[in-house]
């Protein structure tokens, strides 16, 4: 039986499978060429995948540092100790809501283990000021690796392996 990768603070697997990004909630993964923003879906911003949300917080998907905030609370960017640069931005055109709906948990240059809540956000006001609620989950910095896989297309749980890179 194979073995799910995790990344939860339980499980503290994270050394155990390093270049490795975790789910940052639990929901439905889906390619990135599926994320409704061509700034996304284009990989103008990154690569990696979309999730459509299940739950309202956001995870660390794996041990690094908080690298970026944006004012509007809707996004962050966390390095990993491996040299991952991830932004996780909630939601598409959420940067109108400035910053309502949004709970920041966590502050720039913070050290933050995998598994650790990061953020908040509320589903529901996000669909009430009429935007998608799908997430990008972005390796910024994917042209210092040789290979991004997406390990899982579908619902996920939070904490359990979605990317792998190679150096």
């Amino acid at each position: 039986m194979h073995k799910k990768e995790t990344c939860s603070k339980e499980s503290i697997d994270t050394q155990a499978a390093p270049l490795t990004v975790c789910a940052p909630f639990s929901g439905k993964v889906i390619p990135i060429h599926d994320i409704p923003d061509p700034v996304f879906s284009e990989g103008i911003v990154g690569l990696g995948c979309g999730i459509e949300p299940e739950e309202e917080t956001v995870y660390a998907p794996f041990d690094g540092v908080i690298s970026q905030i944006t004012e509007t609370k809707h996004a962050i960017g966390i390095t990993s100790t491996d040299g991952m640069e991830l932004l996780i931005h909630i939601g598409i055109d959420t940067v109108d809501m400035n910053g309502k709906g949004f709970d920041v948990l966590v502050t720039e240059g913070q050290q933050v283990k995998a598994g650790q809540p990061l953020l908040t956000f509320s589903l529901s006001e996000i669909q009430a000021a009429d935007h998608p609620t799908t997430t990008a989950v972005l390796l910024t910095n994917h042209e210092d690796f040789s290979a991004l896989n997406l390990m899982v297309i579908g619902q996920i749980q939070h904490g359990l392996a979605i990317l792998k890179v190679s150096k």
